[in-house]
């Protein structure tokens, strides 16, 4: 019996571990992710694109997304699940490793100075991404008992946006500042930046394949097969996840663009990056307040855990940004935190009702000009935290032997940000950036359904 606890406890110390290299990589593709954000504006100044042809750099690196899960998806159906025969571990080290070749390909793509060269190496550095979180993501959900899988999805998520908060900050500077030659027409900017990127993931990658991760085994074998197709749970959460990140991804894509409109905001590109790291700050204290409002906590707890974040968050912004900007925080996270009340910690209820705040805000910004539309739209990251995390619990609940399975199918979900962003791009030049964001409003008006009813629809596995 003794015996049997400490291997329990050794078990249970190495799951933390694990999970705490695990919130390592979702930093990492968090970064990375909203580098895209940066690219656009730049991309589009220094070969003089349209709006749609800027957005292909959205196109390019979620495009892989879709290639890369539908070539997992039919390997999976013809010889079983892949991340079964490899493990985990050397699924993500795989990932990282080809996403940091991915990096490297910015070097030669900057000296030809070729935006198909530099389409062409996203598109390689999505593809390494997309085999990490295939991995990553289910993983993340296995480390643990199920029904605090959101809770652990929604801290993972909350780290990958710490990443993405930094990404604008970090890259804006780098690339708009420090290597920025206003002289030079050529591509030289990103050239280091995404050498030292490139040497990061080559390194996490050689760290990953050393630790010892543990693994997880189903009793059954693999399954072959389209049976996955059975479950409407997995198929409406594909759409779901397909609207929802495509949504998130435009939206972010274009902020630069529209604080720089002088009826907006009026700033320079620089400053303007700072202001897109408030949008997917928004993302970070959502989704940690998401982490405690889905977990086995006590209510006393949350509440506690809750406050600490909130004081955290709202004391970095104010020693950082002053009083004004601090104000206005406060105000978009009480909202957000009326919105976790009304959800009652239900996935699904919670989904709907973040929606419903994104439509309401997107409907405020079409109507204002100014400081009034600048931040119902950055207002928008705190309610977009929690979609990925609890629509991707929401989908592979009851899966059992199909769950890698379903998972690269919500993984080829994420060709929304491929999709959606060039249709937002092309809004924007016929009938300019603020009123491009109808094409959000309308990701969400689906969204909102599925939380509150699609995602009720669930049937569950022969063998769990």
């Amino acid at each position: 019996m003794e015996k049997k606890n400490n291997d329990q406890s050794k078990l249970n110390n190495q799951r933390k571990i694990s999970f705490l290299v695990l919130t390592g990589l979702f930093f990492i593709w968090g970064f990375i992710i909203s580098m895209n954000d940066i690219l656009i504006p730049y991309f589009k100044g220094i070969f003089e694109l349209s709006y749609f042809q800027a957005m292909l750099v959205q196109f390019a690196f979620f495009g892989s997304f879709f290639i890369g899960s539908l070539i997992y998806f039919i390997l999976s159906v013809k010889t079983g699940d892949p991340i079964a025969k490899i493990g985990y571990r050397n699924g993500m080290a795989g990932g990282l490793f080809l996403a940091g070749i991915g990096c490297l390909l910015f070097y030669p793509a900057a000296s030809l100075h070729s935006y198909g060269f530099f389409l062409g190496a996203l598109f390689c550095l999505g593809l390494g991404i997309t085999f990490l979180q295939i991995a990553a993501n289910p993983y993340a959900a296995l480390l643990g008992p199920e029904k605090t899988a959101s809770s652990r999805l929604n801290l993972a998520q909350g780290v990958n946006s710490l990443g993405t908060v930094t990404g604008p900050l970090l890259g804006g500077y780098l690339i708009f500042q420090y290597f920025f030659d206003p002289v030079s027409s050529e591509a030289d900017s990103v050239r280091i930046p995404y050498l030292v990127f490139a040497v990061i993931f080559i390194l996490v990658s050689i760290i990953i394949r050393i630790t010892p991760f543990p693994e997880f085994h189903r009793s059954e074998s693999p399954e072959k097969g389209l049976g996955v197709f059975r479950y409407p749970q997995l198929l409406l959460g594909v759409a779901a996840i397909f609207a929802s990140i495509g949504a998130e991804v435009a939206t972010g894509s274009l902020l630069i663009n529209f604080f720089g409109m002088e009826d907006i905001a009026g700033m320079n590109e620089a400053k303007a990056s700072q202001y897109v790291a408030f949008y997917w700050g928004g993302l970070m204290i959502g989704r940690l307040l998401g982490a405690v409002s889905f977990s086995d906590n006590s209510p006393k707890k949350k509440i506690l855990y809750s406050g600490i974040i909130v004081a955290t968050a709202l004391g970095v912004i104010f020693l950082s940004n002053g009083i004004y900007i601090t104000g206005i925080f406060t105000f978009l996270i009480m909202l957000n935190l009326f919105a976790f009340r009304i959800g009652c910690s239900l996935p699904g209820k919670t989904v709907g009702v973040f929606s419903l705040n994104i439509i309401i805000l997107l409907i405020i910004a079409f109507f204002s000009k100014g400081q009034l539309a600048m931040w119902s739209v950055i207002g928008i990251g705190l309610f977009a935290s929690i979609m990925w995390s609890n629509i991707f619990t929401l989908a592979i609940r009851g899966l059992g032997k199909f769950t890698s399975q379903g998972s690269s199918l919500l993984i080829m979900a994420i060709l929304g940000a491929a999709i959606i962003p060039p249709i937002q791009g092309m809004a924007a030049d016929s009938f300019g950036i603020q009123n491009s964001f109808i094409v959000i409003l309308a990701c969400h008006l689906f969204v909102a359904w599925y939380g509150l009813a699609g995602s009720k629809k669930m049937k569950q596995a022969d063998n769990v």
